[in-house]
């Protein structure tokens, strides 16, 4: 496997709060946008908190491939263990569940819950800390900090 680093830049906006990033789809699909996320979650966990993390969505569009560059992000920086549901698939309250069961450190939902989803329609990624609870607002804050560098 070949793993290299990829040069990117900030965008701004991207700040989740207790629900997470919810955004419209086209703007998760810009190139770098969702990457450039998931790092920040990443470089908000301590390292010894990097072990495992699971990973799973609701389905809607762009989960598939959501799914994906959440990997590839993962595995380029180490992350030991990543639990996925079947096609990137688990409810949220599954990956609360097995973030629990399994010990794992953490775990990034795909879902804008409520809202609607498609071409065109909203779009949401969040991380949940080891409880399987949303992450509290020093995390969140944490992972918008590291979004702007």
């Amino acid at each position: 496997m070949d793993i290299r680093p990829v040069a990117t830049k900030p965008f701004a906006g991207q700040k989740p709060g207790t629900s997470g990033l919810r955004k419209k789809v086209d703007v998760f699909q810009q190139p770098h946008y969702l990457a450039n996320f998931v790092q920040s979650i990443v470089n908000s966990l301590p390292r010894d908190q990097r072990d495992c993390l699971v990973v799973g969505g609701d389905g809607r569009y762009f989960n598939a491939e959501a799914t994906q560059i959440i990997l590839q992000v993962l595995v380029g920086n180490g992350i030991k263990q990543v639990l996925v549901g079947a096609g990137g698939l688990l409810s949220t309250p599954a990956v609360s569940h097995l973030i629990r069961k399994s010990n794992a450190n953490g775990g990034i939902v795909l879902s804008a819950s409520h809202n609607p989803g498609g071409p065109g329609k909203d779009f949401g990624i969040k991380f949940n800390n080891a409880s399987g609870s949303p992450a509290p607002e020093a995390v969140t804050q944490a992972i918008y900090q590291n979004t702007q560098s």
